[in-house]
Parts: C-alpha cells; sequence; structure tokens
C-alpha cells in the first residue's frame, strides 16, 4: 500500500517566486527585455528575505529566463522562456510512458553537441568547463545535490560547441527530463561518483579534442538513464 503514496515535498520561497514569474510571463505580463524591481523591492513584495530572491533569480539566470546586466538589474531574458514553462510535455502532450522519448532525444542531442565542443572548444571554453566540474564535484564530495551543476556543465559543452540551436533544444527539454529523473528516482547511492568520474573523461575527451571518443564517452555517460526510461516504458 506504501508505494502508492509519494512524498509530499514543501516547495522552497524561490520555487514559489519562480512560479508567480513563471506566471506572468505565460500571461503576457511580463516580456522579453522587462526589467525586474531591484532584489530589495522584491524581497520586501514576497515578504521574504532577499536570499530566497537572490536564489530564485539565480535559478532564472541558469535556464536563461533571465539576464542581470551590470548595473542594469535584472530583465527577462525571452530565451529559455519555453524551456521552463515545460514546452515539450505541453505542446506534444507527452505522458508518463514517454520518458523514453525525451531521454532519446536527449542523448541524440548530447552526443552531436559533445562532438561539436571536441571539434570546436577554445581555450576559454575548456576553463569554463572545467569551472562547471569543480561545481559539480564540490557539491558530490559534500554530500550535496549537484542537478543543476550538472545539467550547467552539459550546457556548457552544448555552448563549446557553438550551435545555438542545440543548446536551446538541450534547454527545452531539460525540465521534463529533471522531472522524470526525480519522479523515477533513477539514481543509485554511488551514481553521483561515478557521474563526476564520466563527466571528468568527457572533458579529457574535449580537450585532447577526440571527436570519436568524446562522442562514444558521452553515450556511455548516458547508458544508464537511457537502458532505464527503456525499461520504464516496457512496464
Amino acid at each position: 500500500m506504501l508505494d502508492k503514496f509519494s512524498e509530499v515535498k514543501v516547495e522552497s520561497p524561490s520555487d514559489i517566486i519562480i512560479r508567480q514569474i513563471r506566471r506572468l510571463i505565460s500571461t503576457g505580463q511580463l516580456n522579453p527585455g522587462d526589467k525586474l524591481p531591484p532584489e530589495r523591492k522584491l524581497a520586501e513584495k514576497f515578504g521574504v528575505g532577499r536570499t530566497a530572491v537572490r536564489d530564485a533569480i539565480r535559478k532564472l539566470e541558469f535556464y536563461g529566463i533571465a539576464r542581470t546586466l551590470p548595473q542594469s538589474g535584472t530583465i527577462i531574458a525571452g530565451l529559455g522562456i519555453a524551456a521552463l514553462e515545460g514546452l515539450i510535455t505541453e505542446v506534444l502532450n507527452i505522458e508518463e510512458t514517454d520518458f523514453h522519448s525525451l531521454v532519446e532525444t536527449r542523448v541524440l542531442l548530447e552526443v552531436e553537441a559533445v562532438g561539436r565542443a571536441a571539434k570546436r572548444r577554445t581555450t576559454d571554453d575548456i576553463v569554463a568547463l572545467q569551472n562547471a566540474l569543480s561545481s559539480y564535484e564540490n557539491k558530490i564530495i559534500n554530500g550535496l545535490s549537484a542537478v543543476e551543476e550538472d545539467l550547467l556543465f552539459h550546457l556548457k559543452i552544448a555552448e563549446a560547441g557553438g550551435n545555438k540551436v542545440l543548446k536551446t533544444l538541450m534547454l527545452i527539454i531539460t525540465p521534463d527530463i529533471v522531472k522524470n529523473f526525480n519522479q523515477f528516482n533513477v539514481c543509485s547511492a554511488d551514481r553521483p561518483q561515478t557521474a563526476l568520474k564520466e563527466h571528468e573523461n568527457i572533458l579529457r575527451c574535449i580537450i585532447d579534442q577526440d571527436v570519436k571518443s568524446a562522442r562514444n564517452a558521452m553515450r556511455e555517460h548516458l547508458e544508464d538513464i537511457l537502458q532505464f526510461s527503456l525499461n520504464q516504458q516496457k512496464r
């Protein structure tokens, strides 16, 4: 009987703030280029601390929904709005049984992205990837959730490939992947450490500009979740 119930998750203040901003965007009350009020005023309006507002803005920036400009404040960026809304799920009416389709699409995109990254990466790209990997490693070492850091590493790979469309497509499907990823509890206890080693291998291939090995390393990295999604589809 217990397996019929799900854990009750309490939303954080930052998640509630993000949901409000989502609603304003989807209803057209906030548009690309619109400037958000200062952090202090937002905190007062929401009735929360500035840390919660700062965390919400950081997540919005991660998904490309907002962009903070020096001395100009935070604006709605436009890029990534569809991602936060879960475009794939809503437009194609994807159900839980289509989790495999999402994962399969991600594999296709990621393998193509990492191949291009290995071929085109610059010194700046390598630094960005190393920083993203360090952030991921720090979270893992401290036993913390590193979902965002994991995704950031993959997005930096797409950036290194120099194809903005690939990156945008990854942003579009990411929320649906994460949602199902968490719902099905894909990760085993030792998966983060294994993923870290796989990330390190992928980065080495990119640095060495070994396109074939980079593509193979990415396929191997995503094999577990691909197989899990296939098994889920057969249920």
